[in-house]
């Protein structure tokens, strides 16, 4: 945390401004970019009222969360549906598509990888990707999101150049007794120090801006049980946060989706 607030607020309202700025560098003002939490503070309520009142007859909603799953993407339409039924005049909507394997985003994951590889004094024994759990049974129902997590995987291994056996794919944040999506991420972390690994990375391709999940998680708790079980050093790559590449990733897509709108 710092004075101004928690990582995933302050670097949220960031990639806001960053992202406006980028769209309305030709055009000035044409475009505004509002932040809305789902269950937090700004809200998507408070977004959405932002705009209205600025002016906009037409909305893109852009989620941040890459991988769709029902909890995250899919309650995140049904609050701003919900928001805009209370309107007497209800701006056009369209909606940015699950963006998994965008190659710009592929692209800017691989770029942070890669700059969190040279400022290592070795390579790492091994590369974690981790994504947040979902329960299994949701899966089970259909839920999409697992199979664009190994999508994502896939394409960030690729694009990075890993070699098949140096990297894998887990799960963290599970809660309760029922079973989640696994490999889980500790017990992995666990696992691999065990086998003899001294050296690890781990990345979090779901998450697009740093939070307890990614600091705390893994960075402070993750670190603490590698070592526990015989690892050595334990490096985290940042969130993407607001970094040039994710922030022309983020326009780039924006863009795309408001074809024929400009």
């Amino acid at each position: 945390w710092s004075p101004a607030g928690s990582p995933l607020l302050v670097i949220s309202q960031s990639q806001a401004r960053a992202l406006e700025a980028a769209l309305n560098h030709h055009e000035p003002g044409r475009f505004k970019v509002a932040l809305g939490m789902r269950y937090g503070s700004p809200s998507i309520g408070s977004a959405v009222q932002e705009l209205v009142r600025w002016g906009a007859d037409r909305l893109l909603l852009f989620p941040l969360y890459p991988q769709y799953a029902a909890a995250t993407t899919g309650s995140t339409y049904d609050e701003v549906f919900r928001q805009l039924s209370t309107l007497r005049f209800v701006p056009a909507l369209r909606v940015v598509p699950p963006y998994y394997a965008h190659p710009a985003y592929i692209d800017a994951l691989a770029e942070s990888a890669r700059e969190a590889m040279t400022s290592l004094s070795r390579p790492p024994d091994h590369i974690l990707m981790s994504f947040h759990g979902l329960p299994q049974r949701f899966i089970d129902r259909g839920d999409p999101y697992a199979s664009h997590c190994e999508a994502t995987a896939r394409s960030l291994a690729a694009r990075a150049g890993w070699q098949e056996g140096t990297c894998q794919t887990s799960y963290q944040s599970r809660s309760g007794r029922e079973p989640w999506l696994q490999p889980y991420t500790d017990e992995t972390l666990i696992g691999l120090a065990r086998a003899g690994a001294r050296h690890a990375m781990v990345i979090c391709p779901g998450f697009v801006a740093d939070c307890l999940e990614t600091v705390d998680e893994i960075g402070h708790l993750g670190l603490e049980q590698f070592r526990a079980a015989g690892g050595e050093r334990l490096h985290l790559v940042g969130g993407l946060n607001d970094r040039p590449r994710w922030i022309a990733a983020m326009t780039e897509i924006a863009l795309e989706q408001l074809e024929g709108w400009l």
